[in-house]
């Protein structure tokens, strides 16, 4: 027995040396790698690399930009399930351990000894955290000792609950997803508290190789490993055998969703990505910045619909250009059809589709997934062949003159107001719209659309278009003309002349849209129906350079502007914005405001980084202070308060009896607006406002093409603005703004506009300045402490005008 107790003392002896041996190496190791560790406090403070995401004003999303989805969650905020099944995968035992999987390692170490390979295997969560956060995925065994001496230090600082929250809200799943909050959204399209048990498990299951049993890539892989997920769960305890079994039986209900987005506003969400990259660099896209925009959720949605609507209507109104494409042999099972439209995506609300049956009066089509639907005769007999702008081809009778099977065509879903949804035949339109719209108090845009349809064309015709905005830029010709000494009454002659302008290339001989001339015309009437030659005789009187230095208050840079009389008639080259921003002059009251579209800007979750602090409209503030009593700072005072009131009032006779009459559909008496079309109808425009919003709209090709005859921009336009303003002031008061003082109500001749006696035939009233009211001694205006400017000069000549 004396070799036994001699074995076994060497046994022991061996035993306590090699612990010995391998505590010594591991504390050389430790005191090695000690001064290349991580600091763990930086781990509370961590801040995980969120994608950017753009809000409306009422908290609705528009966008996320960002190559990682993440959306972090709190502890608290993750469900029972979530953890029991991670747990379950990764780390049965994290609640009990320090850190380390001392067992595993052993495992580990002995497939090591045994077979001589690297075998994955006794990682705890707490060492993926460390890993994840702070050591590369090279398998080294440098990097698995750096691994455990972290896991350990990171047991010691913090909880195991936040060390849980760091690694449910880090790890990688999948599809650019970071985080179980992103996954749910990425596959379930769901908040993590709304996904299934089974749903859960294969969220579960990612961790181990995201890309092989990834539901989306490999189903088979992903059941397997969600059933394995379920079976620890099972035996752990935290299933029923019943809901193991109820949810092992689910088949893969896992789908690529892509962020939810509430409102549609591509154009504003690109603004604001190259504003924040303008701001924070790089770290726009990680940094975890929620923007609130300016816009409005509702007001939003009806301007798309405002836009396409019209577009789709012009293209009807010239003619159908044909099929997109022609399949000469018409597929026979729904796999190929689906082909032959994939590469085709939406376009605005048009759907591709494929024709299968053409009968007489209507035809069958194929929309892919195995949807079909019917175009009845009555939505394509508008079809008749397009032959130019101002020319169709004839009319179709039948559906064979429109279409013929193996056609890929567009088609749109209509839905009329009592009645069944139904097909249209469409096109894709080949002229181009905007519309944006502001609050006039402060400037911040509530709608902007930049085209029809933003991945069809990235290109933003609100902020980068750049085009003439023919008569509607008379309007500042008049505020000039008023603040000249003309009057509304003034009677300017509507009659042929000829121009030696020496900064034009040859004589000019202007004309009305109509190409009638109609005499001696009050400014009132001109502008209500847009009399171009009245315009250009108060240019030449006031003087080109007098009038720029008053249209400079609008906004506008003269030097950007022509100096010569074509200005009269809108030749000058703008964007949209700046006709919107213009127009809230005469909406709000006379003040100048600076457009923005971004309200707040927050990092984290709720710390505000940045705010808007636009300057505001106050009509009752002290016209020297720079603030209103809540600290804002105030707009500055752009054109006479008597000016813009006689502006407004003009304007609202252009919608009450000149060339916008169609927005008197919208039933409100304090609107008003002014038409814009340039020559050979290139461009058409409304710009049209209240006290509450302005808006423009504008209709036009960007390669500058003509619209086709009769396409003005009461026909063009405003439509868009109808049915944009119809749903944008459906909540806000019918209020015409208050008349300011020293403005004064006198009775005219019409044939003279001098003061009516008692015998005059067809006097009206009209509104006139204290000072230039006609037939008695003008009062005289001073500063009254509410901006006034001094009284006009008196109006040239009348034979200058003649």
């Amino acid at each position: 027995m004396k070799w036994f107790y001699k074995l076994l003392k060497f046994g022991l002896f061996t035993a306590i040396a090699g612990t010995f041996a391998a505590a010594l190496a591991l504390a050389g190791a430790y005191y090695y790698l000690e001064p290349e560790l991580p600091d763990i406090d930086n781990l509370r403070e961590v801040r995980l690399q969120v994608p950017l995401k753009v809000f409306s004003r009422d908290g609705k999303l528009i966008a996320e930009f960002g190559e990682k989805r993440r959306n972090p969650l709190r502890y608290d905020q993750f469900p029972e399930r979530m953890v029991q099944a991670f747990l379950s995968a990764e780390d049965a035992n994290f609640f009990t351990h320090p850190g380390v999987d001392y067992r595993g390692l052993l495992r580990a170490g002995l497939q090591l000894a045994l077979t001589g390979k690297k075998k994955q295997g006794g990682s705890t969560i707490t060492m993926q955290v460390a890993r994840n956060f702070y050591l590369t995925r090279k398998k080294t065994y440098t990097r698995k000792l750096s691994e455990i001496f972290l896991a350990l230090r990171i047991e010691k600082d913090l909880s195991k609950q936040e060390i849980l929250e760091l690694y449910l809200n880090k790890i990688y799943l999948g599809h650019r997803s970071y985080g179980v909050g992103a996954a749910a959204r990425v596959y379930y399209g769901k908040d993590v508290t709304e996904l299934s048990l089974a749903q859960t498990a294969m969220i579960a299951g990612l961790p181990k190789a995201p890309s092989s049993f990834n539901p989306l890539a490999n189903p088979p892989r992903a059941i397997e490993r969600r059933n394995y997920v379920l079976g620890r769960m099972l035996e752990l305890g935290y299933i029923t055998q019943t809901e193991h079994d109820t949810a092992a039986a689910e088949s893969v209900s896992a789908s690529r969703y892509a962020p939810d987005i509430e409102v549609e506003a591509p154009y504003i969400a690109e603004m604001v990505r190259a504003e924040m990259v303008e701001r924070y660099d790089q770290e726009a896209y990680t940094g975890g910045y929620s923007v609130y925009t300016t816009i409005d959720g509702r007001d939003q949605t009806a301007a798309n619909r405002a836009v396409r609507d019209a577009l789709d209507a012009y293209s009807e109104r010239h003619g159908y250009y044909g099929a997109e494409d022609h399949l000469e042999i018409l597929p026979e099972d729904s796999d190929a059809l689906d082909a032959a439209l994939a590469d085709r995506p939406l376009v605005g609300e048009l759907r591709p589709a494929v024709v299968t049956e053409v009968e007489d009066q209507a035809v069958t089509i194929y929309l892919g997934g195995n949807e079909t639907g019917r175009i009845e005769w009555e939505h394509m007999n508008w079809a008749r062949p397009y032959v130019n702008p101002d020319r169709r081809g004839p009319k179709p009778r039948k559906a064979t003159h429109v279409l013929e099977v193996g056609d890929v065509i567009r088609v749109r879903q209509v839905t009329p107001k009592d009645g069944e949804p139904h097909w249209r035949l469409a096109q894709i339109p080949r002229a181009a719209g905007a519309l944006v719209a502001l609050v006039p108090r402060d400037g911040a845009v509530r709608a902007l659309v930049g085209g029809y349809d933003f991945y069809y064309s990235k290109f933003n015709r609100v902020t980068q278009a750049s085009r003439q905005p023919g008569s509607g830029f008379k309007a500042f010709i008049y505020s000039a003309a008023l603040e000249n000494g003309f009057t509304p009454a003034s009677l300017i002659n509507d009659a042929p002349v000829v121009f030696e302008d020496v900064s034009l290339e040859s004589a000019w001989r202007p004309e009305n849209y109509s190409g009638k001339f109609f005499g001696p015309t009050r400014l009132r009437y001109a502008l209500t129906k847009s009399r171009n030659l009245v315009s250009i005789r108060l240019l030449r009187s006031m003087g080109v350079e007098n009038a720029l230095s008053h249209i400079a208050k609008f906004g506008f840079s003269p030097d950007q502007l022509p100096h010569n009389l074509s200005l009269a008639l809108g030749s000058a080259n703008v964007t949209p914005l700046q006709m919107a921003t213009a127009y809230a002059v005469l909406a709000n009251g006379g003040f100048q405001v600076d457009p923005y579209f971004i309200e707040r800007i927050e990092v984290d979750g709720g710390d505000v980084v940045f705010e808007a602090a636009p300057n505001i409209v106050c009509t009752d503030c002290d016209p020297t202070a720079e603030q209103d009593a809540d600290g804002r700072p105030l707009a500055p005072r752009a054109i006479d308060a008597r000016n813009r009131y006689l502006m407004y009032s003009m304007m609202q006779d252009v919608i009450r009896q000149g060339t916008a009459t169609k927005a008197r559909a919208l039933g409100r008496k304090d609107i008003a607006g002014k038409t814009g079309t340039t020559n050979d109808q290139r461009d058409a425009w409304f710009n049209g406002f209240n006290e509450h919003l302005v808006a423009n709209a504008w209709v036009g090709f960007d390669d500058n093409g003509k619209l086709g005859r009769g396409e003005v921009g009461g026909k063009a336009a405003l439509p868009a603005w109808i049915d944009f303003m119809r749903v944008a002031l459906a909540d806000l008061p019918d209020n015409e703004p208050e008349m300011p003082p020293d403005i004064v109500t006198v009775r005219v001749d019409p044939s003279t506009g001098a003061r009516a006696t008692t015998t005059t035939e067809g006097a009206f009233f009209e509104l006139f300045r204290a000072e230039n009211a006609p037939g008695e001694q003008n009062l005289s205006a001073v500063d009254n402490g509410k901006g006034y400017a001094a009284p006009a000069a008196t109006p040239p000549p009348t034979e200058e005008l003649f």
